[in-house]
């Protein structure tokens, strides 16, 4: 792969990755949110196997295809049954921020990942540094999703969320990460999503609901 192409695939499937975390931002019914996650893993695992094709590693291009199983297919998966059991139409109505304000978080917070990022672009520039801000874009974004969102399956996207720009900003920097490291990662993601599934089905067979609010009020 010359270094021209490597750039331009390196920087439309970046593109698609901050993409996507914005379109779950902007989006509030649950069945969307996790499609565009979806859409978000397969991103994900475009953007390590570009990698892996540009160093012609193997193990890097097994990795891919683990993380395409795992954050476009499984993870996905285990997010519509949870909001099948907790109603097809269940929805964000009283998120703490709307929607614009949300979007103009999001291009703010954007802009201060850019900016945070730059003196690590600059110890080592190189195609995939370069996009480690896209990486940062999405860890921020999914902290504020975390932490604006009243829904227990929102605020659970928004964690999946912070941890693909973990795992973005972890494959930039080192260009690459272990197989039995991404194995181990991706293994205490999957068991933090079945404790939280299994937190949720208690909580609405206890409660009737899972809004966090709601459940404030009851302690209240």
């Amino acid at each position: 792969m010359s270094t021209a192409l490597y750039v331009q695939l390196l920087n439309l499937v970046a593109g698609a990755f901050l993409l996507t975390a914005v379109l779950i931002l902007w989006r509030r019914e649950l069945t969307a949110i996790i499609d565009v996650f979806a859409l978000q893993g397969a991103a994900l695992a475009t953007l390590v196997g570009i990698i892996a094709v540009a160093q012609g590693s193997a193990e890097l291009g097994a990795v891919a295809l683990g993380v395409l199983f795992l954050r476009a297919g499984l993870l996905p998966w285990m997010l519509r049954r949870a909001a099948v059991a907790a109603g097809a139409t269940q929805r964000e109505t009283r998120p703490l921020v709307n929607v614009v304000s949300s979007l103009l978080a999001a291009a703010a917070l954007t802009l201060l990942a850019y900016a945070v990022s730059q003196p690590l672009v600059e110890l080592a520039p190189s195609p995939s540094t370069h996009a480690i801000p896209v990486g940062m874009a999405v860890v921020l974004i999914g902290f504020f999703i975390l932490v604006t969102r009243r829904l227990a399956l929102s605020q659970l996207v928004g964690f999946l969320l912070l941890d693909n720009g973990i795992t973005a900003v972890g494959f930039l920097t080192a260009t690459g990460v272990g197989l039995i490291v991404e194995l181990g990662v991706s293994l205490d993601v999957l068991l933090v999503v079945l404790v939280l599934q299994v937190l949720k089905t208690r909580m609405r067979e206890a409660f009737g609901a899972t809004d966090l609010d709601e459940l404030r009020e009851l302690h209240d």
